[in-house]
Formats: structure tokens, sequence, C-alpha cells
């Protein structure tokens, strides 16, 4: 998939948790995870809105495009 998402990285640098994030925004610590893992396919702009208030960042801080090589 050519979207990164790098929610592990910016939980990094904010020392922040899972579980904190978790807690701070409402969200399960289960769709956490799989957002974090990757293994999402969509991503409501609510969530992504209360993920970047949290983390007190920007949406092109979490997610990147990458181009798939053929």
């Amino acid at each position: 998939m050519p979207i990164i998402v790098n929610l592990d990285v910016m939980m990094a640098k904010r020392k922040m948790s899972l579980n904190e994030l978790s807690e701070t925004v409402d969200i399960t610590l289960a769709n956490l995870s799989k957002l974090k893992t990757g293994k999402v396919k969509a991503i409501r702009f609510s969530t992504l809105e209360l993920v970047c208030e949290a983390l007190d960042c920007q949406p092109g801080d979490i997610l990147e495009y990458s181009k798939e090589e053929s």
C-alpha cells in the first residue's frame, strides 16, 4: 500500500504510549493498534483530527505517500 502510517514515530517523539493516546482521543486500543501498524484501509477525518490534536502534529506527520515500484 502506498500510504505509510507513521503514528508510532509521532507517538515516540511525543513520548506517548498507545494506552495514553487511546484514553486521550477516546478510541479503542484495538483500533489505534490497527492504525499504528498500518492495517487499516481508511481513517475518518474526525479520528485523524483527534489524533493530530492529541499529538500536536499535522496529518502529514502521521500519513505519508510512497510511490510503489512496479
